[in-house]
């Protein structure tokens, strides 16, 4: 029987480093869990933001206001996020104008700036808001309530945008439907009006083709004699002349 060849020791070091960086990029890529103190500091700083948020920016401000500043503050958020080594986006003027429009001008929204790390300083003699790259995860946790609220109030102004148009259509239907029975009961009576003309206008013809009709009957000796006035052509027989009544009237002696 032949015996196994035994294993070259260097193909075994080999392998053992080997499952050793293996081991240690699996260690690598799996998340860290976090401890109790660490998720009840998270739930804290999520619960600042949330007030920051709501009531800080919408209760002094309108919504419309309020909804454009959350926009510009996710905006600058996502900007650092994605790139955290852009000098561009580590920092803003508050001079310019749509930073002063969404941000200095709106109560409430600058302090969420400030509650994610963006401090005040002065570079050549001019003003800005620059952000401390240690609180990358304060910019994070910030980054997700400011998502979170503007896509709830963009679904809300969808929602109520969706309503609007359905309240517009029922009523556009119930206008159409107005309308419609307006010019069926003008059709009708246009209808009813015309039917009534016509029989006036077949009274009418009756009565002149009956007026015709009786002028053209000839007239017969009987209806000749019934039109007749009394005593028409006849004589008084039995009566004297004239001149006898005369000389009734002068007897001579």
């Amino acid at each position: 029987m032949s015996s196994a060849t035994p294993p070259d020791s260097h193909s075994s070091s080999i392998s053992s480093d080997a499952l050793a960086d293996a081991a240690e990029r699996r260690t690598r890529q799996l998340p860290l869990q976090q401890t109790a103190g660490q998720l009840a500091a998270e739930h804290d700083k999520k619960q600042k933001f949330r007030r920051l948020v709501d009531p800080g920016i919408f209760r002094p401000n309108s919504r419309d206001q309020a909804l454009e500043s959350l926009k510009t503050l996710l905006t600058i958020s996502e900007n650092l996020l994605r790139e955290p080594h852009n000098p561009k986006f580590q920092q803003f003027k508050p001079t310019n104008q749509v930073i002063k429009r969404t941000i200095m001008d709106p109560k409430g929204t600058l302090e969420y700036a400030i509650g994610v790390s963006f401090r005040p300083e002065v570079k050549n003699f001019q003003p800005y808001y620059t952000f401390n790259p240690r609180f990358m995860d304060d910019l994070k946790i910030g980054a997700a309530i400011l998502q979170h609220f503007v896509q709830l109030e963009t679904e809300r102004e969808e929602r109520a945008a969706l309503a609007k148009k359905s309240e517009k259509a029922v009523a556009e239907a119930a206008a159409e439907k107005v309308k419609l029975a307006f010019m069926d009961d003008r059709k009708t009576k246009m209808q009813r009006d015309e039917i009534e003309k016509e029989r006036r206008a077949a009274r009418a013809a009756s009565l002149a083709q009956a007026a015709l009709v009786g002028e053209a009957i000839p007239m017969s000796p009987s209806t000749s004699a019934s039109l007749t006035m009394p005593g028409s052509g006849h004589t008084l027989d039995g009566f004297p002349p004239d001149d006898d009544l005369v000389q009734d009237e002068n007897p001579t002696n």
